[in-house]
This record gives structure tokens, C-alpha cells and sequence, in this order.
């Protein structure tokens, strides 16, 4: 069993294009690990996961009663033994809560096959020579727990906010900031030849102190290794070439799903602002080689941040 980042950074090569078409490889699909079966390995390396009695004091120290009736309580309640692991009914078959023994942090484990893109992707842009970009918003990730006999990795990251305006923002130049690190992250990831292919709001997340991380990798794709390109069009935000079953530019896709991200938040915030608006128009272009790179895009973001700085 391993734990590391590092030895993943392969060198870059170019390649932007490809035909869509169905991928749902076997390594690449969601799995429902038997978590009980694991506990003693995330203890060793200093994880607990949560448990019944966890949940009966997290909800205990809150008074008001719809707390109470929460469905994660409900289940805590229904079960006898305190110290039996307890799933939370609103988190998906692969992701299980955990806390760090030595800082108390709360964390979020996220099972993945071994040999998955996931898996490849956390541990590339985890390994130090990449964590000291300036724009990888990466949700931080403490570890990654192998375990080969069973053909399966355990993503230990922090635990953040449920989606990007879990809070919103309360004025204008912390809605923007939110936005910058959305879009720095895309650039970041088309740098190193990685597509997310399924940007939304609900894939980003905040720690509640102005920083906002990316997650959720499972369609992602490192096109510098990657032998193949294909993917179908199961991303929250489906851009029309991949609607129409045509193919498309991988780069292209981020950029729609980004545009639409956009968008969203201005709906979702209030705030309408109108270079916003205006910086999304391109990116929507229905010819997927019209649209602007992640890099444009940004440039043309700091122009409209300073004019309403100014």
C-alpha cells in the first residue's frame, strides 16, 4: 500500500482535438466499496471514518430540531452499535466522511478504481512541482491511499462547502474573486494538457475564507498520456457539437461548461454584471473552434475586474 504524490510528472505534449464518441471503461466507472472492510487501513495512516456515535454528537451539540430530523441523524439513530460506521445518506455510494486524527480536520474520502484517470489526475496535480502554481485550485488533497489487492484507491481531500455558492457572496469583488479562481483553475488545467469535461457550479467548492477549489475529476482526461480521447456527453453543462453527436475540441468543452458557470452565478447571486455577460458570448460560439482559450478568457476577465476596480 502507498500513500505518495510524487513520480507523476510525466512531460507535456500537445493535443487538443478528438472525435466523441461512448467511454465507460470498466477502471473509469463509480464504485461502492465496502468501507467496514478498509477501517483498520485508514486508522493506520492516522483517518478515522465516521461513525454512529460521531454523528449522534455532531447532531446534539445543535438544539433546534430540524437538526434532529435530518436524514444522517436519523440513520445514526436507527442503528444500535455506536461504534459501527455510518454512511451519510446524502453523499454517493464512493465518498465516505473521515476526520484527521492528528489535526481533528474534517475530510471527505472518495473511492476510485486504481487504475483510473481520477486517481492519475489527483496524483499529478498534487505532486509539489505542480502544487506551487499559483493557479491550481485543486481541492487540497492529503493523500492517496492505495490498495493493489483489491484494485483500489481512497482520495483523502479536505472537506469543503457542497458547491461554489454554498454561501453567497456579500459584494461585488468577492463574487469576482470567486470567478477569477474558477477560471485560473481551467487555465491552469488546459497548461498541462488536462480537460475537466464536467465544470459547473456544483464542481466547485469554497472553504468559506475566499478560496475556492475544483473537484471531481472522474471525467477528466490528461491528453498528454491518455491513449483515448473519446468521451461521451455526460458532463453537467453538454455544449450542442456533443449534443448532436459531433465531434468536438476537448479544450472547447471546458470552455462552454465555464461560460454556463458563469452565467449560473450571476443568476444565482444577483449580481448581473454586464462584462461578465459580454465575456461569456464567445465562449458559447456553437463552433467549438471559435471559442476562446482558457488563457484569453482570463486576460480579458482581468480587464473587466480593473475597470470595476478602478
Amino acid at each position: 500500500m502507498s500513500s505518495s504524490f510524487e513520480g507523476d510528472t510525466d512531460s507535456i505534449s500537445s493535443n487538443s482535438s478528438s472525435a466523441i464518441s461512448l467511454d465507460d471503461d470498466q477502471t473509469n466507472s463509480r464504485i461502492d466499496p465496502h468501507w467496514s472492510k478498509y477501517r483498520n487501513i485508514f486508522e493506520c495512516h492516522g483517518y478515522h471514518l465516521e461513525t454512529v456515535r460521531d454523528v449522534k454528537d455532531y447532531y446534539r451539540d445543535y438544539d433546534v430540531e430540524s437538526y434532529r430530523m435530518s436524514p444522517a441523524y436519523r440513520r445514526a439513530c436507527a442503528l444500535q452499535d455506536d461504534n459501527a460506521l455510518c454512511k451519510d445518506p446524502g453523499l454517493p455510494s464512493n465518498l465516505f466522511r473521515a476526520t484527521c486524527h492528528d489535526s481533528s480536520a474534517k475530510l471527505i474520502v472518495k473511492a476510485v478504481h486504481l487504475l483510473s484517470r481520477e486517481r492519475s489526475i489527483a496524483r499529478y496535480m498534487s505532486s509539489s512541482v505542480l502544487r506551487r502554481d499559483p493557479m491550481n485550485h485543486c481541492i487540497p488533497i492529503l493523500g492517496l491511499l492505495d490498495v493493489p489487492s483489491d484494485g483500489l484507491c481512497f482520495i483523502i481531500m479536505e472537506e469543503w462547502s457542497p458547491h461554489l455558492l454554498s454561501r453567497l457572496p456579500t459584494c461585488l469583488v468577492e463574487f469576482l474573486s470567486a470567478i477569477q479562481q474558477c477560471i485560473e483553475h481551467i487555465v491552469f488545467m488546459h497548461k498541462y494538457n488536462i480537460v475537466h469535461l464536467d465544470i459547473s457550479v456544483h464542481n466547485f467548492v469554497t472553504d468559506y475564507y475566499g478560496h475556492y477549489a475544483c473537484i471531481d475529476y472522474e471525467l477528466s482526461r490528461r491528453l498528454d498520456i491518455d491513449d483515448s480521447h473519446d468521451v461521451s456527453p455526460r458532463g453537467t453543462e453538454i455544449p450542442p457539437e456533443l449534443g448532436h453527436g459531433q465531434s468536438s475540441n476537448l479544450f472547447a468543452i471546458d470552455i462552454w461548461a465555464l461560460a454556463m458557470l458563469i452565467l449560473r452565478a450571476c443568476d444565482m447571486t444577483g449580481f448581473q454584471v454586464p462584462g461578465l455577460i459580454q465575456l461569456t458570448r464567445p465562449m458559447l460560439n456553437e463552433s467549438p473552434d471559435k471559442r476562446p482559450s482558457a488563457l484569453a478568457v482570463l486576460r480579458e476577465f482581468h480587464l473587466i475586474y480593473s475597470s470595476y476596480m478602478s
